[in-house]
């Protein structure tokens, strides 16, 4: 995580990861050129498994610009949050629409403000 900070703010990445014992769900925000070598960097990082992305898209103002990389884990205090964008009992975000992951990353992000 603490790398993860460092090396987005030197490349001009913010974003927001949450994960639990089986996933991680993350965006990231930025330069295409620096998203592109992040991503590449994850595909052959062999940490990763069955690494996909859900949804690309240009963006008019970040929604994470505060942070070289937010970070929430599932607590009892945001087990709501959890549970209202999920599909299932469990946090699995290959179940959530690209609308349900910003939505949910939304909220978690809210709780660190």
């Amino acid at each position: 995580m603490q790398q993860a900070q460092v090396n987005n703010a030197a490349n001009g990445i913010t974003g927001m990861l949450t994960f639990n014992k089986d996933y991680f769900l993350q965006t990231i925000e930025g330069p295409r050129a620096e998203i592109n070598r992040l991503l590449y960097s994850l595909i052959t990082d062999p940490r990763h498994h069955d690494l996909q992305v859900i949804e690309t898209r240009e963006l008019k103002h970040r929604a994470w610009s505060k942070w070289s990389m937010n970070y929430a884990s599932p607590t009892e205090k945001n087990a709501a949050i959890y549970l209202k964008y999920s599909t299932t009992i469990d946090f699995n975000p290959y179940l959530l629409s690209a609308e349900a992951a910003y939505n949910l990353m939304n909220e978690l992000s809210d709780q660190h403000d």
